[in-house]
């Protein structure tokens, strides 16, 4: 058989295991004046307790470590569940909506990069030269000496 504890903001309510109607508690040396089967412990400050309840040659004891807070708020496991598959829902959403964005966009760019026809690649001629821009060649220098440098 075991306790039961049950915490609501600071208070601390234990249930013993032992059915009888005079059940004496004991808590870190103190005597609580009850007899009830459970006991209700009011503004807990979250240190640590040895409870034992008994009555006649049965005794339960426990080391009681609850944590309790004035501003807490109790979730039931439903709510927490809700909020998880709600985030994960969001989540995957805002995760394929980028993906689709970023996949057009690539379409688009790719679109309007190749907007020439795809066929088979012709390879174009290298321009004619200029012959006024021809270089300058070993034994040709006699063509270019006439011109000179003018003087501003």
């Amino acid at each position: 058989k075991e306790f039961l504890v049950e915490i609501s903001g600071t208070t601390v309510t234990v249930t013993c295991p032992l059915t009888e109607d005079s059940i004496v508690w004991e808590l870190t040396g103190t005597k609580p004046a009850t007899n009830e089967r459970k006991y209700v412990i009011e503004n807990h400050d979250s240190s640590p307790a040895n409870v034992s309840c008994s009555s006649g040659r049965k005794k339960y004891e426990m080391y009681l470590n609850a944590r309790v807070c004035t501003n807490c708020e109790e979730l039931d496991a439903l709510l927490v569940t809700g909020i998880i598959a709600a985030d994960l829902l969001i989540t995957f959403g805002v995760l394929i909506l980028v993906y689709y964005f970023s996949k057009d966009r690539k379409g688009r760019a790719s679109a309007s990069a190749g907007s020439r026809p795809r066929g088979q690649k012709t390879q174009r001629p290298p321009p004619v030269p200029n012959p006024d821009y021809e270089p300058i060649r070993k034994g040709q220098r006699e063509v270019y000496a006439g011109l000179e440098s003018r003087g501003f």
